[in-house]
């Protein structure tokens, strides 16, 4: 229904009274503010704020969600199928969670893969911790009960989802080739930063990308992984679990896929070392909980370690991605830095010889 903007600035009131007819009331007035700096690294997002008709009525705003104005970024989107990948989910599966997201009023995507657009519903009184601080241990427990009933609920039958792509896809397979091709750029950013015996594992690691992918894929129950488990993709609510944002990224995955994500990105490293066993034997205890069998902790800890490796060769694709703005920057280098120092720590490279 209706053509689909490339931009927030593509939006007007006439589109919005087409592709939400129905939903709202008759909209007289909008006015689009963009969200904060450093916000939707692969896309673009605003609050629209709505004036309706006398005698009208309807939300006061709504979020919309557009593809990101950078063009790196908004190839990796649209190459990798992420902006296709968020629609379905929210046009598929949204309604149907025992988690909170946001209520979807339109999602729609042109063939091809953008532009593509969202608008959400605007959950005012929450907020989002800040992740370029670090979250606390408390906030990380929340959102790891969400993660894992989430992750529970899609346990062992997440190849139902017929738009849910498996971790080892051929795109994503293809990503073997993005790391290798980006391993120059990123030793020349960060690899004064990272332990030599670290750094040499990340490139064997590159270097054997698809088949680490097949290997996770067959030796383990995979899930619906959230599969961009960081702070700002979760808004917190007074008295209330986190409502889950964001599902360009969501993927068929070992859950602890999120755990690693998580903590390995949000949190900064002396906070992580202090919390990261409570927070992983709670992680595996929610799931245990809400009925997940056979899956003892030491295997949790095993798919949090290679999930932590397999973060690395992540974080080297993803290398030239463009934050928009100072904070936006700060923002990525936490994501490609902190899961290293993790991996680091959990000394992943020693499971390289288990698929190379």
């Amino acid at each position: 229904m209706g053509t689909i903007p490339h931009q927030v600035a593509d939006i007007d009131v006439d589109w919005l009274n087409e592709v939400l007819d129905g939903q709202v009331g008759t909209i007289v007035a909008m006015r689009a503010d963009r969200l904060a700096e450093g916000v939707g690294i692969l896309g673009e997002l605003a609050r629209i704020s709505l004036t309706y008709a006398d005698g009208q009525s309807g939300p006061a705003s709504v979020i919309a969600k557009c593809q990101s104005p950078a063009p790196e970024n908004q190839f990796l989107a649209q190459v990798m199928g992420f902006y296709e990948r968020e629609v379905n989910f929210y046009n598929s599966t949204a309604d149907s969670l025992d988690i909170r997201v946001p209520h979807h009023y339109h999602a729609a995507i042109a063939e091809g893969g953008v532009p593509f657009v969202l608008i959400l519903e605007d959950i005012i009184d929450g907020y989002c911790p800040d992740q370029n601080a670090g979250i606390t241990a408390a906030q990380a427990a929340q959102i790891l009960e969400v993660a894992a009933t989430l992750h529970a609920s899609f346990w062992g039958i997440a190849d139902t989802i017929a738009w849910l792509p498996p971790m080892n896809n051929p795109l994503y397979k293809a990503g073997q080739q993005l790391a290798e091709m980006r391993w120059p750029g990123f030793v020349e950013r960060f690899g004064h930063r990272i332990d030599p015996t670290m750094l040499a594992a990340i490139k064997k690691a590159c270097d054997n990308y698809a088949a680490m992918l097949d290997f996770v894929a067959s030796s383990g129950v995979t899930t619906l992984t959230h599969t961009d488990c960081r702070a700002e993709n979760y808004l917190f609510l007074d008295g209330q679990p986190p409502v889950m944002l964001d599902f360009q990224l969501c993927t068929r995955h070992f859950g602890p896929w999120d755990v690693a994500n998580l903590l390995g990105g949000s949190m900064t490293a002396e906070v992580r070392r202090v919390h990261e066993t409570e927070l992983v034997e709670g992680y595996h205890a929610t799931l245990v909980s809400k009925g997940v069998a056979n899956y003892d902790l030491a295997a949790c800890w095993r798919d949090y370690r290679l999930s932590l490796l397999q973060s690395c060769v992540a974080v080297v694709i993803v290398s030239d991605l463009q934050g928009g703005n100072d904070r936006g920057a700060e923002l990525l280098e936490n994501l490609m830095l902190r899961p290293v120092v993790a991996a680091t720590d959990h000394r992943v490279g020693e499971l390289l010889e288990e698929f190379c």
